[in-house]
Order: C-alpha cells, then sequence, then structure tokens
C-alpha cells in the first residue's frame, strides 16, 4: 500500500475517533439535559398535585383536574396518576379519556424505595416520573407521564445536524488527508528522485535541502544523506589510489622479474652470471611475496569484527613476543620492554580479540619505529589509564611534521623519506586492526626528536 494511502487512511481514522467522541458527547449531554429537564417538569407537576390532594375537603378532585388540564400545553399527552399507601389509585388526570395507563405495582414500590426520588422511566413512548410525596398526613406515589415533543424534536434535529456534520467531516477528512500526504511527502520524492541520479560517477553531486529550517526533519534527512555521500565519495577515492598504488607496487617487481629473465635468455651466460640473475628475480619474489601478504592482511583487517576469532587475551603476553621477532625481521632492529608501571592485578592487562591481528599491529608500529630510528631501536612501555591499556611506541628518529600526522596512515603513503625500504601499508593496516578492537592510535612526534605511537585498547569488561 502506498505510503501516501496509509497517511491518508491513518488521518481519516484519528478525524472519525476525533468526530465521534465530540458528535457522541454532543449528544448524550443533550440527552441527559433533555432527561434533566423533564423531570424537573413532571417532578414539579407531581409536587403541586400532592400539594392539592393532601388539602383534603378544601380542594375537590374535580377543580385539580381543571389546574392540570390549564397547564397542559408545556406538556402534551400528560397523565397524572396517585396512588396511596396501599396501592390503589386514588386520582388520575389525562388529556385524553382513552389514554390511561397501567402502573406496575413494582414500580411503585421502586419509587417508595428511591433514596433520592424521582424514579424515572418511559411509559409507552412517554417519559414518566414516580414520586414519593409524604406530609404529616399522607403519603402518595404520584406517577406522572408525558409526551416531550419539543424536546424530542430538538433531538431528531441534533442527530440530524450531527450526522450530516460527522459524514462532512470525514469526506474532509479523506480529502484533506490525501492533500496532505501529498504535501507531505513531496520533499521526500523529491530527495528520492535527486538520489536516483546520483551514481559512482557523479558522487560530487548533492542532493538539495528541502526544509524551510535548519532543524526540521527533511533539512536533517538531507544533511545526512549529504554526508554519507561525502563518505562514499571519500572512500571510493581512496578505494581508487589504493588499486592505483598497489597496480604500482605489484607491477615494480614483476616488471623487475620479467626484465632480468628476458635479458638473461638474449645470450649463453656463465654460471656466475645466471646465479646473480636469480638471486635478484629472488630478492624481487620475496619483495613481491612480502606485498602480497600485507595485502591479504589490510584485506582480512578491513571486514568487520564479526568475522574474526575473539578470545579473552593478555595484552603482555603478546608484547613478550617482540624482542625475539623484530631481529628475525632485520638484524639491525632491536626492541626493549619497559614494564615498570603494570597494575598489581592481573585482570587489569586482560582484553578481548584476535591475537595474531593485535601482535601484526603492534609489530608492524615497532617496525615501523626501528626502520626510521637513527639507532635502529625502538623502546614499548605498558601501562593502565583507567579502564584503558596504554601501549607507547618511541623511537628516536627524525619526527614527523604535524600536517603528516593523520597522512601516514593513508595506505601507501609514504614520507619524504625515500631512502627507507617499505610499502606504505604498515601503520594503515595497524589503525585498521586497532579500530576493529575499539582501539584508537595517537600520534605525539617533535621534529629531530623523535616520535611516540599511542595504541589504547578498552581492557576485558571495560563498559561501551
Amino acid at each position: 500500500m502506498p505510503v501516501k494511502i496509509r497517511i491518508t487512511l491513518l488521518f481519516t481514522l484519528l478525524v472519525v475517533g476525533i468526530l465521534s467522541l465530540v458528535c457522541g458527547s454532543a449528544y448524550y449531554f443533550s440527552y441527559t439535559n433533555r432527561i434533566k429537564d423533564i423531570q424537573t417538569r413532571l417532578t414539579n407537576r407531581a409536587i403541586t398535585t400532592g400539594r392539592l390532594l393532601s388539602q383534603g375537603g378544601i380542594v375537590d378532585q374535580a377543580f385539580i383536574r381543571k389546574i392540570d388540564a390549564s397547564t397542559s400545553v408545556a406538556m402534551k399527552e400528560k397523565v397524572v396518576q396517585v396512588y396511596d399507601e396501599q396501592g390503589r389509585r386514588i386520582y388520575w388526570s389525562t388529556d385524553y379519556a382513552t389514554d390511561t395507563p397501567h402502573i406496575d405495582r413494582a414500580i411503585l414500590v421502586q419509587a417508595r424505595q428511591e433514596k433520592t426520588p424521582p424514579y424515572y422511566f418511559t411509559l409507552n413512548d412517554k417519559d414518566a416520573i414516580a414520586y414519593t410525596y409524604k406530609d404529616e398526613h399522607v403519603s402518595y406515589v404520584i406517577v406522572a407521564s408525558a409526551y416531550d415533543e419539543s424536546g424530542k424534536e430538538k433531538m431528531r434535529h441534533l442527530r440530524l445536524v450531527l450526522t450530516l456534520s460527522f459524514i462532512g467531516g470525514i469526506l474532509s477528512s479523506v480529502i484533506g488527508g490525501y492533500l496532505f500526504s501529498i504535501s507531505l511527502l513531496y520533499p521526500l520524492r523529491r530527495i528520492a528522485d535527486e538520489a536516483g541520479e546520483i551514481s559512482a560517477r557523479n558522487l560530487t553531486r548533492r542532493i538539495r535541502s528541502t526544509g524551510t529550517h535548519p532543524n526540521d526533519e527533511w533539512h536533517h534527512l538531507s544533511d545526512t544523506l549529504n554526508r554519507l555521500l561525502d563518505r562514499l565519495q571519500e572512500s571510493f577515492e581512496i578505494q581508487g589510489r589504493f588499486i592505483a598504488n598497489a597496480s604500482h607496487e605489484l607491477s615494480t617487481p614483476l616488471t623487475s622479474i620479467s626484465s632480468q629473465l628476458e635479458v638473461a635468455l638474449q645470450r649463453t651466460r656463465t654460471v656466475d652470471e645466471y646465479r646473480q640473475v636469480i638471486q635478484s628475480a629472488y630478492q624481487d619474489a620475496r619483495q613481491l611475496g612480502k606485498l602480497t601478504q600485507t595485502l591479504l592482511e589490510f584485506a582480512r583487517a578491513s571486514g568487520t569484527a564479526s568475522g574474526i576469532e575473539i578470545d579473552l587475551i593478555r595484552i603482555d603476553e603478546i608484547l613478550l613476543r617482540l624482542p625475539g621477532e623484530i631481529p628475525r625481521m632485520n638484524t639491525l632492529f632491536s626492541v626493549t620492554l619497559d614494564f615498570d608501571r603494570l597494575p598489581e592485578a592481573e585482570e587489569e592487562l586482560l582484553v578481548f580479540g584476535n591475537e595474531g591481528l593485535l601482535f601484526t599491529a603492534i609489530r608492524n608500529i615497532v617496525i615501523n619505529a626501528c626502520k626510521y630510528s637513527d639507532d635502529h631501536h625502538a623502546t614499548v612501555r605498558l601501562s593502565v589509564e583507567g579502564q584503558e591499556i596504554r601501549i607507547a611506541v618511541e623511537d628516536k628518529g627524525r619526527g614527523i611534521p604535524r600536517e603528516e600526522w593523520e597522512r601516514i596512515f593513508q595506505p601507501f603513503y609514504r614520507t619524504e623519506d625515500g631512502f627507507v625500504s617499505g610499502h606504505g601499508l604498515g601503520l594503515s593496516l595497524s589503525r585498521r586492526i586497532i579500530q576493529l578492537h575499539k582501539g584508537r592510535i595517537e600520534v605525539d612526534s617533535a621534529l629531530g626528536k623523535g616520535s611516540t605511537f599511542v595504541l589504547r585498547l578498552p581492557m576485558a569488561g571495560a563498559p561501551g
């Protein structure tokens, strides 16, 4: 079902509910007011009759009937009947001689038991009351009934007006709701149409804001979609640069290998010359293998945390592997561990994560520190701050300019120190791994003094 039809139906149902409540309340209160009015008039007539009858011989019944007949203009088809304590009818007055309704004895009993007289009931389409009249000498039950022609005519007129108003209100709500839904959904349709025209070829295009106020929902939706497009454009640009750089990095060793083999095959060479060609091709192949392995690790870390195996691990045990692993990468590299500020509770060193990925992230940063340090040495300090585990990797290199602190985490980005070997993927890979573990990497560097990379990981059991 289209949304505008649903909005129209919901709007109509809301209006129907409101109209039902208003019309029903108006009719109910009008009906109760009519009942109260006719009760008051009949009660007054009953009291007057009772007072006249209680006079005994002073006023006879014929005279009382004349009085009743003279006041019958206000109420039509009026009937007044009086019953004594034994239930015998001792007086009656009627506008028509044939209109003398029978009163059930149960009504007389109920009237005498009524705590708040009169007792109201209906009798042959008439409104009637049974009123108990008492004084020092007599006790009567006076039954007065009449046809409330003016009151019922007003009620019929009111029903007609309310019915027409109810039907008119429903029709107006259907038309108004439909027009309202069209007006309400027009900005959304325009946003959808503009979003449908945006593709990978024109990601620079943005959706125009349709809101009349910066805080309304349509402006918020347009702004949210534009921010999404900004992130998508940035991701496409990063992906494009990544593919271009990866292709370049992969093609370089492949081109070197094919060129060397092609030159070697042009003529017959000595064993030593073939050995040199093979040795050079082997070095290029190893470089290509390392780059491919790094790309695979980067692709693995670029997924989601739900796709990796998470265990409870101790971060200090991962760091203890560094002194033996780093020299294997390069015999000139060395690392020192500083565990002087470890907490007394071992539980504060536990984190939820993937041991292999975390070791790769820390190792890449340590190797990077050794590469750029003048003495090829890195210092790793472990401490706990609040609910976070802090790992600081320090070097004594040339430092990094502040404007490059964020760029160094981009894939394949290299600083101006081109003499240092590498592919520019280590820091980017490390940052992605730390983010998968809900952590972050901070950089603090001073030119000529060195750099410090701080890894912060939430300890196991930390909120958030």
